[in-house]
């Protein structure tokens, strides 16, 4: 199951919206077939483990980190072709959290004589699709805010100029994160500010992520690097959005409160359009509502060697706390050095 599992990361880029899956099939103690699931449409991890086994999976027991697809999608069921080449055990790390699955492949596996089991290493399968669980049990995409601050806890001077906070070492391990991302999400102020592209590069993924910007007043520039983009604003006057709109942006009104967007009727719209992992680099404004909204599920912090003074801007702007008891709580879930800069991955404690 280790190894189904790293066959399975080798899908951590390609992979969206489906989930990252690995197989193998063992005969007595050899390796017979394995394989991985690498792109929406094309043939699930089982299908490649399976067609390297041959006839020598015939009584042998394949190991998978998802429960193997009862359904029809894009493709044919894993479960049925289990069934057809004679395997006799299916080993699953954990059920299909997919309601179109949820228990169907263990079912049809086990209506067919093959001996299922679930549960193998089954926190180590969740924590390779966190997007893909989230999506499926809660609507809504998995939310991995990033931030890159200096050691007093600022992102950029009290001018706007944050360009460049932390190193190259850093920076390409941003695009790391960027690439695992269906989606990467940012706001219009620093659309306007720092006109970034928020894509990936240096990384050969074969496709994007899709960028989106929260612009409650719609006032993203027409020639934006960002563009084309999913533009999600409060109210959009006509001029603003037609000039969007022919800018190749695609311009969605979800109106909150306090004349903001809905940040969670955009995460469901998000998930709905098969955003696992929204990946969020953005300014004090949105990272502070994303916070305030609790819909943070893991940050991960850029730490640089540098003090720029009370001055420059901070982190998140959120409203102020009556109490320390009030504040927003995390536990370290990784801490480590990446160049000259520290990286710190946390989730709500």
């Amino acid at each position: 199951m280790a190894r189904a599992l790293q066959l399975a990361a080798r899908g951590l880029f390609t992979t969206t919206p489906n989930p990252r899956v690995g197989c193998v099939i063992v005969r007595g103690d050899t390796v017979v077939g394995e394989g991985w699931h690498a792109r929406a449409g094309t043939p699930h991890a089982e299908i490649h483990a399976l067609n390297a086994a041959g006839a020598a999976a015939r009584g042998a027991t394949a190991y998978v980190t998802l429960e193997p697809c009862s359904h029809h999608g894009r493709t044919p069921p894993c479960a049925e072709a289990l069934v057809n080449a004679g395997v006799a055990r299916v080993v699953a790390a954990m059920k299909d959290p997919n309601p179109l699955v949820a228990g169907g492949g263990i079912d049809m596996l086990t209506l067919a004589g093959i001996t299922a089991e679930v549960g193998l290493m089954e926190a180590e399968a969740r924590a390779l699709n966190p997007g893909f669980v989230s999506r499926m049990t809660r609507g809504r995409p998995w939310v991995r805010l990033k931030t890159a601050a200096t050691l007093d806890g600022k992102i950029a001077l009290a001018n706007g100029q944050s360009q460049w906070i932390t190193g190259e070492a850093a920076r390409a391990d941003v695009q790391r994160l960027r690439a695992r991302a269906c989606a990467i999400l940012t706001g219009s102020g620093t659309v306007r500010a720092d006109n970034p592209r928020m894509n990936v590069r240096d990384l050969d993924i074969g496709r994007q992520p899709l960028r989106v910007v929260v612009d409650s007043r719609l006032c993203t520039p027409a020639n934006a690097a960002i563009l084309p983009a999913l533009v999600a604003c409060h109210h959009a006057e006509s001029g603003a959005r037609a000039a969007l709109e022919a800018a190749g942006a695609e311009v969605v009104e979800l109106p909150g409160s306090g004349g903001r967007v809905d940040l969670a009727a955009l995460l469901a719209l998000l998930a709905q359009r098969g955003v696992n992992e929204l990946h969020v680099e953005a300014g004090a404004a949105l990272n502070g509502a994303l916070l305030e909204a609790g819909l943070v599920d893991e940050w991960v912090a850029y730490v640089a060697p540098v003090a720029v003074g009370d001055a420059a801007r901070g982190l998140f702007a959120t409203a102020p706390l009556a109490a320390l008891a009030d504040a927003a709580r995390f536990r370290f879930a990784d801490v480590r050095q990446v160049g000259g800069d520290l990286r710190l991955t946390l989730v709500p404690a």
